[in-house]
C-alpha cells in the first residue's frame, strides 16, 4: 500500500502530514541540537520539520521508494531502509524517537515501540501520533463510503488499529501523556480529493484502485455525498491522538 510514488502519497496524505509535523514536534518538545529519530519517515514531512528546527535528525522507513526520495531531498542526514521493529542503531543514541502516522502500519506495534525506546537515552522521549478514527475527516468519509458500498475485510478503512485514544494509551502504558492535535487541509474541489484517493496510497488507495469501473463510479458519488457534496474549494480537518512517554 506504500509502493507508490512520493507525489502520490503527498497528494493523498502529505497535505495533512506536512501541517501535522510542526504541531507534533511541538508536542514532543523538539529543539535545535536534539538528536532525533523519525521512525516510518515516509516522504519526510516530519523529518523535514526536524531539520528545519535544527535537530540532528535521522530517519528510517521500510519502503525503498520513500528511502530513495528522502536521501535525495535530505542528503545530509542518515536514512536507513528499516522497519520500526528492527531499527539499525545501537542502544540509547537519541534524545527522542518519533513516529508520525505510523503505528497502524507497524507489523508489530509493541515491538516497534520497544525498539524506539531502546534507541533513546534514559530520560529521553518516545512519541507517536495517529489519526483519530472519526476526527480525521477525509479518512472517516472514506470509511463511511466503504461501509455504504459494502466493503469488507482488510480493504475497509475502519478496520485499521491504533486510531483511538484508548488503543494508543494502552499501547504506551504507564506514564503516557496524551493530546489531540488538529490541522486542516484544503482542496480546490472534489475532483482533487478523488484523484488523491485513486493514487493508490494507504488502505484507502488500495481499496479504490481495486474497484471495477462501475464500483469506482458509485464510490466516487458516495464519497462526494459523504464530504457534503462540495461544489468548489473546501477544507477537511485532521485530528490525531499524540502520545509521549519518558524513557526510563
Amino acid at each position: 500500500m506504500f509502493n507508490v510514488s512520493d507525489s502520490a502519497y503527498d497528494n493523498f496524505m502529505g497535505r495533512f502530514s506536512v501541517r501535522l509535523a510542526p504541531v507534533f514536534a511541538d508536542f514532543a518538545g523538539i529543539e535545535a541540537g536534539n538528536r532525533v529519530l523519525d521512525v516510518g519517515a515516509g516522504t519526510g514531512a516530519l523529518t523535514s520539520e526536524l531539520v528545519r528546527r535544527g535537530a540532528d535528525a535521522s530517519a528510517a522507513d521500510p519502503s525503498p521508494t520513500f528511502v530513495a526520495g528522502l536521501r535525495e531531498r535530505l542528503p545530509d542526514i542518515g536514512v536507513h531502509e528499516a522497519p520500526a521493529e528492527e531499527l539499525p542503531w545501537p542502544d540509547e543514541v537519541f534524545d527522542a524517537a518519533l513516529a508520525q502516522l505510523v503505528l497502524t502500519f507497524m507489523n508489530d506495534a509493541p515491538a516497534g515501540l520497544a525498539e524506539m525506546k531502546r534507541v533513546v537515552r534514559s530520560g529521553g522521549l518516545v512519541a507517536a501520533c495517529m489519526w483519530d478514527r472519526e476526527g480525521m475527516e477525509m479518512l472517516a468519509a472514506v470509511s463511511r463510503t466503504q461501509q455504504a458500498l459494502g466493503a469488507s475485510g482488510a480493504a475497509a478503512e475502519q478496520r485499521t488499529n491504533f486510531r483511538s485514544r484508548e488503543e494508543i494509551e494502552t499501547l504506551f502504558g504507564p506514564g503516557v501523556e496524551m493530546e489531540l492535535l488538529e490541522v486542516e487541509a484544503a482542496y480546490t474541489g472534489f475532483a482533487e480529493l478523488w484523484d488523491s484517493v485513486l493514487g493508490g496510497a494507504g488502505p484507502a488507495g488500495v481499496w479504490a484502485t481495486s474497484l471495477d469501473d462501475a464500483q469506482r463510479e458509485r464510490a466516487r458519488d458516495e464519497l462526494h455525498r459523504q464530504v457534503g457534496e462540495p461544489g468548489g474549494a473546501f477544507t477537511l480537518a485532521g485530528r490525531a491522538w499524540a502520545a509521549r512517554v519518558e524513557r526510563r
